[in-house]
C-alpha cells in the first residue's frame, strides 16, 4: 500500500482534471507507488492565503485517524469521516461544486487515503487490485472525498450529523440516492434515513428499489406538497463558515455540530416517511418474494 507523498502541500489548491493525467500512473492506480508531490505542486492553482479553511493539516489528521481507527473494516470509515470532513472543510455549495478542489485533496493531499479506502479486493476473475481513477477525479457521487462531503451536506438535519452517520453506513445509499435530485429536499432526505434507521430498507437491492420508486413518483408529484420545508437562512451558513478561522479540531469520539440551522419540519418528515414506506411496499425489488 502506498504511503503519503514526500511533499504534502500546506494548503489546499485547485487542480484541473487535465493536469492530473501524468500523475495517475499505473503504479498509483495499482497502489504500488505514489508521486513525489513536488512536480504536482507546479500545476496547482493556489487559493487565497488569508482563508484559514484551506489549511491541510486538519484534513491530514482526519484521514490518518480514520485509517488507524478503521484498519479492520475500511468501509466503516465513511460514516465516521463524512460529518467530520464536512465540519472541518466548511464550504459553500458553490465552492463544493468545484471539482478542482476535490482533485487536489485526493491526489496531492491524501492519495494514500484514496488507495487505502478504494483499492479493490483481489478476486479470482480480477486478481490485480486497482483504484478506479474516478475516486481521484470523478463525479460527486464517486470521488473519494466529494461524495462524503455532499452526503453530509444533504443528509444532515440542521446542525445534527446523526442522520449522516446512518446514511453513510449504507454504501448503496451513497451511490444511488445521491444521484436523485429530490434528496436535496430536506424532509425527503430525512425520511429516507428513517427508513434505514428503522430497518425497513437494509440491502442494496432494497435501496435501489426505493430510489426508483421515489424518483418515479417524484416525476408526477411534488414532495413539498406532502412535506413542506422552511427555507434556509443563508446567514447562518455564512456565520458557520466564518467561524472556521478559530474553530477547534472536530471531536473524534462524538459528532461535531454543523451550521446552526433549523432542522426539517418533523410533521413533514413523518408524512414522507409514511408515504415512502407505502411506496416501498409495492416497489419492485429484485429477489423479494411478492405477497400472496
Amino acid at each position: 500500500m502506498i504511503a503519503r507523498p514526500n511533499h504534502v502541500p500546506e494548503r489546499l489548491g485547485l487542480l484541473a482534471a487535465s493536469a492530473m493525467d501524468p500523475f495517475l500512473t499505473e503504479q498509483l492506480i495499482t497502489g504500488e507507488q505514489v508521486h513525489g508531490g513536488v512536480d504536482l505542486a507546479k500545476v496547482v492553482e493556489p487559493l487565497p492565503e488569508d482563508d484559514a479553511r484551506w489549511a491541510v493539516e486538519p484534513l491530514r489528521s482526519l484521514v490518518e485517524d480514520a485509517m488507524f481507527e478503521f484498519r479492520e473494516d475500511r468501509t466503516r470509515a465513511d460514516a465516521w469521516l463524512a460529518p467530520r470532513l464536512h465540519a472541518t472543510l466548511r464550504l459553500t455549495r458553490r465552492e463544493a461544486a468545484d471539482k478542482r478542489l476535490w482533485n487536489h485533496l485526493a491526489l496531492a493531499v491524501a492519495p494514500d487515503y484514496v488507495a487505502w479506502r478504494h483499492l479493490s479486493d483481489a478476486t479470482a476473475n480480477k486478481p490485480e487490485r486497482r483504484i478506479a481513477p474516478e475516486r481521484f477525479r470523478g463525479a460527486a457521487d464517486r470521488q473519494c472525498f466529494s461524495r462524503l462531503w455532499w452526503a453530509a451536506e444533504l443528509f444532515r438535519n440542521g446542525a445534527d450529523y446523526g442522520p449522516v452517520e446512518v446514511a453513510c453506513g449504507n454504501q448503496d445509499l451513497i451511490h444511488t440516492i445521491l444521484r436523485v435530485e429530490l434528496v436535496d429536499h430536506r424532509p425527503t432526505a430525512q425520511a429516507i434515513v428513517r427508513l434505514l434507521k428503522n430497518g425497513q430498507i437494509t440491502t442494496g437491492r432494497e435501496v435501489n428499489g426505493l430510489s426508483v420508486a421515489i424518483n418515479a413518483a417524484g416525476a408526477t408529484l411534488i414532495y413539498d406538497v406532502l412535506g413542506s420545508d422552511e427555507p434556509k437562512n443563508p446567514a447562518r451558513m455564512r456565520d458557520w463558515i466564518a467561524e472556521a478561522a478559530f474553530a477547534p479540531p472536530v471531536p473524534r469520539r462524538q459528532l461535531p455540530l454543523g451550521p446552526d440551522e433549523d432542522p426539517a419540519l418533523e410533521a413533514s418528515v413523518a408524512a414522507l416517511t409514511a408515504y415512502f414506506s407505502d411506496l416501498f411496499a409495492t416497489a419492485p425489488v429484485r429477489g423479494r418474494k411478492s405477497a400472496d
